[in-house]
C-alpha cells in the first residue's frame, strides 16, 4: 500500500505578493512562482500561462518557476517536481515508486465563501502524483535515455541543475486536481482540518501549512479516497 507526502507549492503573499484563487464551487487555479535563477534556455512568463487571475502589470513579463509541472497545464509536458531544499527534498526522496506525493497551496477566497471553506485564505490540495518510478536523487547519473521525461522540469532549465530531488509521475495516475480539498477549517486558514491532525503524521500547530506532511499507508488510502470522491466534509471532524 502507497504512502504519500504533501508539500506546499504555488503563489504566496511572499513570492510573487498574491496567491492564486479558489471559488465556492470548488475550482481554483494553480500559479507558480516567478523564477529566481538563471535559466538556460527562455521560460514562460505569467503572460504565457493565460491566467484568469488579474496579474499585477510588473509581474506579468516575468519568468515562472513552474514546479511541479502538470501535463495539462499550460506549457507543461508531463508531471515532474524537482526541489533543492532539504526540507522538502529528505521527505520526497523517502518515497518509492508506487507512492503519492501530493501538493498543496495557500488560496484566497474568491466571492462569498462555500460553507466548508475558510474565509479570508486557506490551504488546499491541488494537485496529485503516482510516482512511476523511485525518486531521482542524482540527476548527474541518469542515463542519455532517462534524462528525456525531466527535460522542461524547471530545475533541470537552469543554468545548473540543482535539485536534490526529482520525481515523476505516472501520466495515468497524475493530474492537477478539479476542485480543490480543503486542509484548513472552517474558520480560519491557519487552523488545520482532521486530514492534517488525524491522518498526517504532523502536529497543525505552529505554520503547518508550511511542511512536508506525512501520511502512511492507511492515512494514504483514506486520504485519496476524499480526494476521489469530493466530499469535502469528510475533511472536518464536526
Amino acid at each position: 500500500m502507497p504512502n504519500a507526502v504533501a508539500i506546499n507549492v504555488g503563489a504566496n503573499t511572499t513570492l510573487p505578493g498574491f496567491r492564486g484563487p479558489v471559488f465556492p464551487d470548488g475550482s481554483f487555479e494553480y500559479i507558480p512562482i516567478p523564477e529566481r535563477e538563471p535559466a538556460a534556455e527562455p521560460l514562460p512568463t505569467y503572460a504565457d500561462l493565460n491566467l484568469s487571475t488579474d496579474v499585477p502589470a510588473d509581474v506579468r513579463d516575468t519568468a515562472v518557476h513552474l514546479d511541479p509541472e502538470f501535463a495539462e497545464y499550460p506549457e507543461c509536458e508531463a508531471y515532474t517536481y524537482g526541489d533543492e531544499h532539504a526540507v522538502k527534498a529528505g521527505p520526497l526522496s523517502d518515497l518509492s515508486a508506487g507512492d503519492y506525493a501530493l501538493f498543496y497551496a495557500t488560496l484566497s477566497t474568491a466571492g462569498d465563501p462555500a460553507d466548508w471553506m475558510a474565509p479570508e485564505w486557506g490551504a488546499y490540495l491541488i494537485g496529485a502524483f503516482r510516482l512511476d518510478r523511485d525518486p531521482v536523487t542524482d540527476y548527474a547519473a541518469l542515463g542519455s535515455d532517462e534524462r528525456p521525461r525531466f527535460a522542461n522540469n524547471a530545475h533541470v532549465k537552469r543554468e545548473t541543475v540543482d535539485a536534490a530531488v526529482l520525481l515523476s509521475g505516472d501520466p495515468d495516475e497524475s493530474r492537477l486536481l478539479d476542485r480543490a480539498v480543503p486542509l484548513s477549517s472552517r474558520t480560519a486558514g491557519a487552523d488545520p482540518n482532521r486530514l492534517v491532525t488525524d491522518l498526517s503524521a504532523d502536529s497543525g500547530k505552529g505554520p503547518w501549512w508550511r511542511r512536508p506532511l506525512r501520511f502512511d499507508a492507511t492515512a494514504t488510502a483514506e486520504l485519496l479516497d476524499v480526494v476521489d470522491s469530493g466530499t469535502v466534509d469528510r475533511c472536518f471532524a464536526d
